[in-house]
């Protein structure tokens, strides 16, 4: 059944100009001793599918390269600090994939020299890949002074918003009638906390958003905020444009209304203190009518229920900006780099242009159910995205006509921003009421100015 699944699947991307890429394409590699060992660290999957579709990707290209690969998957929490302590100890793993180091730890790390440049990887296949995707691994390198492909392109995903349409229905309220403009959108989840709180049920709130300086959903979360705004921070050519006026008052905009929700009670009291998996945890034990959430992941630990992932949870798709025009999706595009200690980096790099083939790309993210999307625009015209009988796919999907990319794609000092909490703890200092959002405005900007005149 799986050789029948796969010749079909060949057909459809043939049909779609995605055949895949020739042996050509593939990077050749002379194979290592037999003692040597080539390691690949794997961010830990949500679903067997998703293990078991690279396990069969690798399995393939073992086979055929008669070389064994030591896979090892970890979870998100460890998985960029043990790399780092690896690397600093001399003896990192050749690949790794993760799926929160675009953030900080890899343009930094390209930065420093420390990742091996892999356009011979990407170069062949270029044209397959989105702008953002591109844009995403093209990081400048300190010690040559020049840009490059750092890393290579495996998945993208988007700002998911989510919500109970049954918790709706027990408060009186239709989701039929959630407003499209940026205000009416919010205030209708204020609303119905309010309606919910009338009713005796004090436990529910009426807004998921994390307001924490530790999660890395609250810095996710508070740049969509950002892009909603307006606030453009870094132009093209990579320049911190923080002294504008209008991306001040865009900062103080938004972290006025971002920190509001928790000022006003609408937001958990212990948002503040939430790590990235705490707003899934209150949202799917129905304290909360709706969260934003980084791809999937919360419809998909629904699926075994039919009527809950079908009825019940509703995946929606953003507001128009407060502008009133539609609003440009932030996309996070996550990576797999080669370490420029690795002593195998030829076989590295055969191995990623392997998985980069579109047939065994789009198998892999089939297989993650949703948790990413495809890096590859006419991926996405496969039938399981485009024209997806599952609701939440097929709204996720659309995010992606209209994107935008985190600024550490623009300037790897912007990797800083993260790496210090700065947004995190503005949020934090604005919703406990220690600062007013024109202050935390102006420390975060003087923070990041500071930043980026001491990057080295």
């Amino acid at each position: 059944m799986r050789r029948r699944k796969f010749n079909q699947l060949s057909l459809f991307l043939a049909g779609l100009g995605l055949v895949s890429c020739s042996d050509s394409a593939v990077l050749n590699y002379r194979a290592p001793g037999k003692n040597s060992k080539f390691r690949v660290w794997w961010i830990q999957s949500f679903y067997p599918a998703e293990t078991e579709a690279l396990s069969q990707i690798v399995a393939d290209w073992e086979k055929k390269n008669n070389t064994k690969v030591e896979i090892t998957f970890y979870n998100d929490g460890s998985v960029n600090r043990d790399a780092e302590n690896a690397l600093n100890n001399g003896n990192p793993p050749d690949i790794l994939f993760s799926n929160t180091a675009e953030f900080s730890l890899y343009p930094r790390l390209a930065w420093q020299n420390k990742l091996v440049d892999v356009s011979d990887v990407v170069e062949p296949v270029k044209d397959l890949f989105s702008p953002i995707a591109l844009k995403a691994v093209s990081y400048q390198n300190g010690a040559t002074n020049k840009r490059s492909y750092y890393a290579v392109p495996i998945a993208q995903l988007s700002a998911g918003l989510h919500y109970w349409r049954d918790l709706l229905a027990d408060v009186g309220l239709s989701d039929t009638n959630i407003p499209r403009d940026w205000d009416g959108f919010w205030k209708f989840w204020e609303t119905a906390q309010d309606a919910a709180k009338s009713k005796g049920k004090k436990d529910v709130y009426g807004i998921g958003l994390p307001m924490s300086a530790e999660a890395t959903d609250t810095i996710f979360m508070f740049e969509q905020f950002l892009t909603a705004y307006g606030v453009d921070l870094i132009n093209d050519n990579g320049q911190l444009q923080a002294d504008d006026p209008k991306n001040r008052q865009g900062i103080v905009d938004a972290l006025k209304k971002y920190a509001g929700f928790y000022k006003s009670e609408h937001v958990p009291p212990k948002a503040i203190q939430w790590s990235d998996a705490d707003n899934n945890q209150v949202f799917l034990s129905r304290n909360s009518f709706m969260t934003a959430n980084p791809g999937l992941s919360i419809p998909a630990s629904q699926q075994f229920d039919t009527n809950v992932y079908t009825k019940k949870l509703v995946t929606t798709e953003w507001p128009l900006a407060p502008s009133g025009k539609p609003l440009n999706y932030l996309v996070a595009v996550k990576q797999a780099v080669i370490f420029a200690d690795s002593p195998n980096q030829a076989m590295a790099k055969n191995l990623l242009s392997h998985i980069i083939q579109p047939s065994n790309l789009v198998t892999y993210l089939k297989g993650a159910g949703g948790r990413y999307f495809p890096t590859m625009p006419k991926l996405l015209e496969d039938p399981y995205y485009k024209d997806s009988q599952d609701p939440h796919i097929l709204t996720a999907t659309k995010q992606f006509q209209n994107t935008s990319s985190f600024y550490t794609a623009q300037n790897a000092a912007y990797s800083e921003v993260g790496a210090k909490q700065i947004w995190g703890q503005a949020i934090r200092s604005v919703a406990k009421g220690t600062v007013t959002p024109e202050q935390a405005a102006d420390t975060a900007i003087a923070q990041i100015k500071n930043i980026f005149s001491q990057w080295k």
